[in-house]
């Protein structure tokens, strides 16, 4: 008499288990992926620095129209998303095609960083603009589609050296515990995350310039331009540590 109630015990306790493992499992992959996509963000964010560029993108757009202002942020920000979510995914597989190693890429892009910080920090006042001198009516999309990528995007934003990280954390990714779909929607959000920091910083750069001063302003340009040089000198080391097998710190 007592079988049926055991059974129905039994059934019940079973069902609690199978749902209890669902939720562990749920939250596992919850996780993971912040774990993931706080990598990415950690290793990011300090390389696209998106208030330096921001800074970078004022003073390369200097005298240019508000609405064009506006209109080149939403640009770069797409442009950003796109390299970084493509860089995480597809980096590794492009590499390995052509047979690059990643610590090459850190020395190539390193270089073109190092470059560009110099060339920023030399350049005298009023001079940065003349990369966007083309850029100056909002009625052509062909121009502004055209520089929005280079220079304001590559290398300003997101230059060699933040691809360079980007590639490296998707080989990191694919090599440990994480599934595709883990590695994809961490692709995304992170990138998303660094690209809408990238559009707010870069929108609202024109006043937070007004309230820092044009002598603020430089000197934040300056500090950027040295920082970037820095970062190249970083990144290169970095390439040139793995391939003779030093400790880059």
């Amino acid at each position: 008499m007592t079988g049926p109630p055991l059974r129905q015990d039994s059934d019940r306790l079973d069902l609690q288990a199978a749902q209890t493992a669902d939720m562990q499992g749920a939250i596992g992959y919850v996780l993971h992926l912040g774990d993931a996509t706080f990598l990415a963000l950690a290793a990011l964010l300090p390389i696209v620095n998106p208030i330096g560029s921001a800074a970078l993108f004022l003073a390369l757009t200097e005298g240019q129209p508000a609405s064009l202002r506006r209109t080149l942020a939403r640009k770069i920000a797409v442009n950003s998303f796109v390299l970084l979510a493509g860089s995480v995914l597809m980096g590794t597989y492009v590499l390995r095609f052509f047979g690059i190693s990643i610590p090459v890429v850190q020395i190539g892009g390193g270089l073109v960083v190092l470059a560009t910080g110099w060339s920023m920090l030399n350049q005298k006042e009023g001079e940065m603009k003349s990369d966007v001198r083309q850029v100056d009516c909002p009625t052509c999309p062909d121009s502004i589609s055209e520089q929005a990528f280079y220079p304001l995007t590559l290398p300003v934003t997101v230059g060699p050296g933040s691809i360079s990280v980007a590639v490296t954390l998707g080989a990191n990714l694919h090599g440990g515990q994480f599934n595709r779909a883990l590695l994809i929607v961490d692709a995304l959000l992170a990138s998303a995350l660094v690209a809408w920091l990238v559009f707010l910083c870069d929108r609202y750069a024109e006043p937070l310039s007004r309230k820092m001063g044009q002598t603020g302003m430089n000197v934040m340009v300056r500090l950027c331009s040295f920082l970037l040089l820095c970062i190249g000198v970083q990144i290169v080391w970095n390439g040139v540590s793995s391939l003779i097998g030093v400790s880059a710190h």
